[in-house]
């Protein structure tokens, strides 16, 4: 064990390829090399039995504190080993991160960022792959509240697959993690006790998506109907900073502020940024300031952020103290799920570049880019622009490429998904962004094995299969069987590297968009 720890430190093994490892007179395990680490007399890794992970501890001789921080079964390998196996749980999963550091999420800072949701809670280990390419930093922990409740998972066993993952590729260059899309209380702390370090706030149903069609008699109505306390403020005292003022935010961004346009601003996110700050106060009075950070999200509105919503919100927040590392407007264009960026590329330029703007103005925060997944021309564009932060968030794409693995290694079993989720779209679809046409998508029976394949590079397949995902990894048979879910998992844990290096490729086509 010395000698193959020593290789790994002095970064002699690359590759991440299993090797047999003999413990003590006759133990035999197969091992992922680059997790090899020590503490004091006590090697740890991540070991493999036929498909099934463990944590392996060895220890020389009977008696070692670390092994009781465990729970796992002891193996005597002889000449005084002892081997503890234990199972990749979350008290296992707490013991680790108490004795290596590199194993706890961190606060991710002013940096540019990527998102890696993990649907299924096995892609992470190809994520980490791809980004140690980059010059990105991984935010590998991401879940939603609705994600969680659509694939029946806790917060915890998103945080145990990220910490493994982690553990496995031997990453010890920092992970941040988010609870994404969080909107009450209870959201933050469920969140906040499995140790997530990001929080994206999510005022959306605090958002008035009627406001640009409202008239100016109706927006002065509406300035009645907004949580003043709650934002420490007046509507008088708000018209002085606004109503006729002039902010310089570049040579090229200049915004004089008109009445409607203040009246609207307030009418269409003032009560949004009320219930943002009392959330805020919320996490701060349940964590220290230095181990958390905040994203806010309003992307997920129906009407464009125009360069001055998107002052006015910085400003407000700036104005009530709320601390945030990035905000995500909703952009010009359409960021469907799973597919490329729709619109006018030279008028999302001009756009983003104005917003960019606006960050440089305040100076304190990156941009958040929501919907995330194989924006490949809009992330070339942004990646042509320096001088700013970027933060992208994805998840369904992960997914995606875990049933491509099914499509190219078990056909038969794809074919019922793909089945199923086309009889599924038209439900499904109704919360989410997307414009895939059903009629599209054709009955599986009527595609080769290679057509199969070929789907994942069809807009309307990818969506259909991207927005069924809760139903597909939730929905049991009369005997309360999954009907999917546990053929997917032994299919990807079947084939893991296929997996790895379907992920390592699709992340790389996303991570050098910004080169």
């Amino acid at each position: 064990m010395q000698k193959l720890y020593e290789e790994v430190e002095n970064k002699n093994i690359v590759k991440n390829d299993l090797v047999d490892l003999t413990i003590g007179e006759s133990l035999k395990i197969k091992a992922y090399p680059l997790s090899v680490l020590k503490k004091d007399d006590a090697f740890f890794f991540i070991g493999k039995e036929n498909y099934d992970k463990f944590l392996f501890v060895i220890s020389a001789g009977k008696e070692n504190g670390l092994l009781n921080e465990f729970e796992g079964e002891l193996i005597d390998a002889g000449k005084d080993v002892t081997v503890k196996k234990c199972n990749l749980s979350t008290k296992n999963r707490k013991a680790v991160q108490k004795i290596f550091p590199h194993t706890v999420p961190v606060v991710l800072g002013l940096c540019n960022s990527f998102g890696c949701g993990d649907r299924l809670g096995v892609a992470n280990a190809g994520h980490i792959r791809a980004i140690k390419q980059s010059s990105f930093r991984p935010i590998l922990a991401q879940q939603s509240i609705r994600e969680l409740t659509r694939t029946n998972r806790t917060p915890d066993d998103v945080m145990d697959a990220a910490v493994w993952a982690v553990l496995q590729e031997g990453y010890k260059d920092g992970f941040g993690s988010d609870a994404d899309h969080l909107k009450t209380f209870e959201d933050i702390d469920l969140m906040l006790n499995a140790g997530f370090t990001m929080f994206t706030f999510d005022p959306s149903e605090h958002v008035d998506n009627e406001a640009d069609n409202y008239s100016e008699d109706q927006l002065k109505q509406k300035l009645n109907e907004i949580d003043w306390s709650g934002l420490q403020d007046t509507s008088a005292d708000a018209a002085k900073r606004y109503v006729d003022m002039t902010f310089n935010i570049s040579e090229r961004l200049s915004l004089t502020i008109k009445e409607s346009d203040f009246l609207r601003a307030y009418a269409k996110y003032g009560n949004a940024i009320a219930h943002i700050k009392k959330m805020y106060d919320y996490l701060a009075s349940k964590a220290d300031k230095d181990t958390f950070e905040i994203e806010v999200s309003v992307d997920e509105t129906e009407s464009v952020t125009s360069p001055f919503e998107h002052f006015f919100f910085a400003n407000e927040l700036n104005r009530l103290g709320v601390k945030y590392v990035s905000l995500a407007p909703r952009f010009i264009g359409d960021f469907e799920k799973g597919i490329d960026y729709k619109g006018d590329l030279n008028l999302f330029k001009t756009e983003y570049e104005k917003h960019l703007d606006i960050t440089k103005y305040f100076g304190s925060y990156k941009i958040s880019l929501h919907s995330g997944s194989d924006k490949f021309s809009a992330y070339r564009v942004i990646g042509s622009l320096k001088g700013a932060y970027t933060h992208v968030k994805t998840a369904g794409t992960s997914y995606l490429e875990a049933l491509r693995v099914v499509a190219a290694k078990e056909p038969a079993l794809f074919r019922d998904i793909l089945d199923f989720c086309r009889d599924l779209y038209e439900t499904e679809k109704r919360s989410y962004h997307v414009s895939a046409d059903i009629n599209k998508v054709k009955p599986a029976n009527q595609y080769s094995d290679t057509e199969l394949i070929e789907l994942f590079n069809q807009n309307d397949a990818r969506q259909v299969l991207h927005v069924t995902f809760g139903k597909v990894l939730t929905e049991k048979d009369s005997s309360g069987q999954f009907l999917f879910k546990d053929k997917i998992m032994k299919c990807l844990v079947e084939n893991e590297e296929t997996h790895y290096e379907f992920l390592e490729k699709h992340f790389l086509k996303h991570l050098e968009c910004f080169k």
